[in-house]
């Protein structure tokens, strides 16, 4: 169970890292933050290419696989035993 919760807890740290820089690279859709520093000047707000989209696409994955590895850590330290 040790080997489980090991593998989970460096999955999460992986997923939490690369979701933080999928979330970083979308570009901003003005309003909020993200016209504060600089990301306003967006022409075609309503158009996204190819690029955006499966960036968008791997986020949702990454962002599901992140929610899922973190509702299994806390069924394993759960329902661990510590003898």
């Amino acid at each position: 169970m040790d080997v489980i919760k090991l593998v989970l807890q460096i999955l999460l740290g992986i997923t939490s890292l690369l979701l933080t820089l999928l979330i970083l690279l979308h570009k901003g859709r003005g309003g909020g933050m993200s016209d504060m520093f600089g990301g306003g000047m967006t022409t075609s707000l309503g158009s996204s290419g190819v690029a955006e989209r499966n960036l968008n696409r791997v986020t949702i994955v990454l962002g599901l696989t992140w929610a899922a590895v973190i509702i299994g850590l806390g069924l394993v330290m759960r329902f661990s035993v510590e003898s």
